[in-house]
């Protein structure tokens, strides 16, 4: 059974910028999840491959919000009456990382408090809130465009092993699955 932590990031396409940072090790990232549970990435999630996805404007919030059913169906949904199927369960973590940084830090509290209403429960310990600066994320992830999200996967040490950005596609879905897949081989 795969372990495997989704972190939503945000943006899917980028590849250039994007493929420069597949080998480094994801920065420190800290944040509260929706439930008020602070955690440390990817410290919190070693030992287990991440979907990591981050989204820092409005635009980018939404087309993040198109990976949470997909993903959710994809490796988090209960498998366990999965019958001949359940050996390709994923054992996955996901975390969707909505980041306030400069006169947006203000909206984070509220833009919490709306995700809590209107975010279905089951998502809510994978919504991790970062209220702080772009600028250490910006240049190492490279954060080009802040109208998309951007998704990295990591693995099981924090070291980036693939990057996307964009709104959700079955194909990028495909690619981090082959991705999570290899780890079985």
């Amino acid at each position: 059974m795969k372990k495997i932590v989704l972190y939503v990031a945000a943006c899917l396409f980028g590849i250039s910028t994007l493929q420069a940072q597949v080998g480094q090790v994801f920065p420190d990232l800290k944040g509260e999840t929706a439930e008020g549970k602070t955690l440390q990435l990817p410290a919190a999630a070693k030992g287990k491959y991440t979907l990591l996805g981050l989204a820092f404007s409005t635009r980018s919030e939404q087309a993040l919000q198109s990976w949470f059913e997909p993903v959710y169906t994809r490796f988090m949904a209960d498998k366990s009456n999965a019958g001949l199927f359940a050996d390709f369960a994923y054992d996955v973590n996901v975390y969707f990382v909505p980041m306030f940084t400069g006169a947006n830090k203000v909206a984070a509290g509220p833009a919490r408090k709306r995700m809590v209403r209107e975010v279905d429960a089951d998502l809510h310990k994978h919504v991790l809130i970062y209220v702080g600066e772009l600028d250490p994320y910006e240049s190492r992830l490279g954060l080009a465009n802040k109208d998309e999200p951007y998704f990295f996967v990591l693995d099981e040490n924090g070291k980036i092993v693939y990057t996307t950005r964009g709104a959700y596609s079955e194909k990028k879905m495909d690619q981090v699955e082959d991705i999570l897949s290899e780890d079985d081989w």
